[in-house]
């Protein structure tokens, strides 16, 4: 695989946009398995773009390391290995095109909710708390470790905050790669790292750590206001998408 042109034609563009992802365009990596999958099976798919993942989450996390949201964090991070877990025990009988398919409903319906609550007036920033943030982080543990698709649930809980696109960003980055760390023993045990796609994992980690500095730099240079409205128009967008995709599996 890491000769074959046409792996190269998915795989490149798949990897810049989880970079960019990575660096705080929330949203952009849900676009890379569905390149990836045109190419290679979806759970294949899956496994190769794990340990691009964790090399892109860990720059990631340098770039932001003071810039990020403690108690969003405190709450998250545990309430995904209930999640994992989940994905874990249900590795073998969850329909991944199910999981996309509520992904991008859960997409189209937040990108609609908060285009209206800001017609309807500048909402107040929302807090953290607790209860939601167990069940969101819960949902993104579970999505993620089913088809890498983590990152509508983080946003439905965070963007109603209204952080700082630098600690928005800081924060969605601490967060998966803890999540994506928390993956690794399961994917084990489902004997999902072969020598094969670690290798096609490999040939990838320079693109991927560049595309992620690209995203870290993009970030710092864009107004909030413009950042969370181009963060919920590729939401949108990428839940149309996993709508889409998931539909045409179901149907045929």
């Amino acid at each position: 695989m890491p000769t074959d042109l046409n792996y190269y034609l998915a795989a490149v563009p798949a990897v810049i946009l989880v970079g960019l992802s990575k660096g705080g365009f929330a949203g952009l990596s849900l676009l890379a398995m569905p390149l990836l999958s045109m190419v290679v099976s979806p759970v294949r798919a899956a496994a190769i773009m794990l340990p691009i993942l964790i090399v892109q989450d860990w720059v990631g996390v340098w770039a932001f390391r003071r810039e990020f949201s403690a108690r969003n964090l405190a709450i998250l991070i545990p309430a995904s290995l209930i999640g994992i877990g989940a994905g874990w025990l249900l590795a073998a009988h969850v329909s991944e095109a199910l999981v996309r398919l509520a992904v991008g409903l859960i997409s189209i319906g937040f990108a609609a909710y908060m285009v209206w609550r800001a017609r309807a007036g500048a909402p107040a920033p929302a807090p953290a708390k607790l209860a939601p943030g167990v069940f969101w982080g819960a949902l993104a543990g579970f999505t993620s470790f089913v088809s890498h698709a983590g990152g509508p649930p983080f946003q439905v809980y965070v963007m109603p905050q209204r952080l700082a696109p630098s600690v928005f960003a800081g924060t969605g980055t601490i967060f998966f790669a803890a999540a994506n760390l928390l993956k690794v023993p399961p994917y084990l045990a489902l004997g999902q790292f072969s020598r094969e796609n670690l290798a096609a994992s490999a040939t990838l980690f320079p693109l991927a750590i560049g595309a992620t500095f690209a995203g870290v730099w993009l970030v710092r240079r864009v107004a909030a206001d413009r950042f969370y409205g181009l963060v919920l128009g590729l939401t949108f967008l990428v839940g149309l998408r996993l709508v889409w995709d998931s539909g045409r599996a179901l149907l045929t």
